[in-house]
């Protein structure tokens, strides 16, 4: 058996992240993982050369997209002997594509690989009633003009009715936000922790902007050279003027627009190799990836939805020999503000950590000023597939500057799952 290597992140590019209908409405999910990808080739300087691996995804998607990696791979100056696979895996889209251009770097499959994602809620696949859509496979299918037509015959305006994406969990009926203020009821979470926290990531970002952490990390697209979402003036004051928006009739409802993430455009990419690649390319290593994993809960049967963090983190932890609090910051995925105090409170719990996880005692409390240091997803926005890359090439860069240290990367998912890694230097 081949021994592992090690996995460098070398960083990473993003376009600024957009409110869904404004500056990317008429962008697709091919034109945004373009866009990021050529950013990170032109950034490192691989035009024309040929990597092991581009892993890209969407969660939002046309069938046109099917082979979305690949066409971008085709656009973004690689040569086009680059090999490109698309996945999905909802919100760990991006952190997984890295994950699994990790492991094929440890095992020496490939020595350099671009994991990433895109997403846009503003250019959605509409689909039409099945039966319109049989008259027009009908009408197609037939090979007489009079065939066609009577094909045709058959149509009523009630066929035109559309089908949207979904939004809500198939097996519960229940979008991400109410299986969301199902979680903090259970768990105590309160409004004003939530819109703290968020203010808090606002404050964070809008800071990280000021002194230029991500002038080298966020190019400039349709005009837009900061995410959109991202309100500096924020407030706790501010947050607790705005109504509930999942639970508007009990009023119990905790979860607003001010701290849930808003449907958002982005794509984001970011570049890992072995040592040797690095070396030969005169690249410095940000960091390591040293370890990944996932996990899923059983939401149908009453676990919370977005709680599979909480099962994976101590199962990496223990693989690897850490604790909790053997990090120097925490990239916790901001998906609302209440998921990441439920995620929190549970490692601190008790109870929960020796029945639910099976551990001897609760994992513990994390120092909060040491999470998200330079801002989440309540400031940036979340397209679905790109916060994964997004958060890896952010911690990467901190790690750099820090000149060392060790982050604990943590995201939730749709489907009741979640993905975590640990990034060292």
């Amino acid at each position: 058996m081949k021994t592992l290597r090690p996995v460098a992140v070398l960083g990473g590019s993003r376009i600024p992240f957009c409110r869904q209908n404004t500056a990317y409405a008429d962008v697709g999910n091919l034109g945004l993982s373009i866009r990021a990808l050529g950013a990170t080739v032109e950034k490192f300087g691989l035009q024309g050369q040929v990597l092991g691996e581009v892993i890209m995804g969407a969660v939002i998607k046309h069938s046109s997209d099917w082979n979305l990696a690949r066409e971008a791979v085709l656009s973004s100056g690689l040569s086009p002997l680059t090999p490109a696979i698309t996945l999905q895996r909802a919100c760990g889209t991006s952190l997984d594509a890295l994950v699994a251009i990790g492991n094929k770097i440890a095992t020496g499959q490939i020595e350099a690989g671009i994991g990433g994602g895109s997403d846009t809620t503003s250019d959605v696949p509409i689909v039409y009633s099945e039966k319109l859509r049989r008259i027009l496979l009908n009408a197609n299918a037939a090979k007489k003009p009079i065939d066609k037509l009577k094909a045709f015959s058959k149509f009523r305006f009630g066929a035109l009715k559309p089908s949207f994406p979904g939004v809500a969990e198939p097996r519960t009926g229940k979008s991400m936000g109410q299986h969301c203020e199902d979680m903090a009821r259970e768990w105590g979470i309160t409004r004003e922790d939530q819109d703290a926290l968020a203010a808090s990531s606002h404050k964070k970002l809008a800071a990280a902007y000021e002194r230029g952490f991500f002038d080298d990390l966020v190019v400039p697209f349709r005009g837009v050279t900061r995410d959109n979402i991202l309100r500096p003036d924020t407030s706790v004051e501010k947050l607790a003027t705005l109504k509930p928006a999942f639970d508007r009739t009990s009023g119990k409802g905790t979860l607003t627009a001010g701290n849930s993430t808003p449907l958002t455009d982005g794509a984001s990419a970011c570049l890992l190799a072995s040592d040797e690649w690095a070396r030969a390319h005169n690249i410095e290593p940000l960091c390591y990836l040293r370890d990944a994993q996932s996990a899923a809960v059983d939401f149908v049967g009453g676990e919370g939805l977005l709680m599979a963090p909480t099962v994976a983190v101590p199962e990496m932890l223990a693989r690897n020999g850490l604790s909790l609090q053997d990090f120097d910051f925490y990239e916790i995925h901001e998906a609302f503000a209440a998921q990441v105090l439920c995620t929190l409170k549970a490692w601190e719990d008790d109870t929960y950590c020796r029945e639910r996880l099976g551990l001897p005692g609760a994992l513990g409390a994390i120092d909060r000023n040491k999470m998200n240091p330079n801002g989440s997803s309540l400031a940036t926005g979340h397209p679905f597939a790109a916060t994964g890359a997004r958060i890896i090439a952010t911690a990467a860069k901190e790690l750099a500057q820090r000149g060392g240290g060790r982050c604990l990367v943590s995201i939730c998912t749709a489907g009741g799952m979640g993905v975590v890694a640990i990034l060292e230097r």
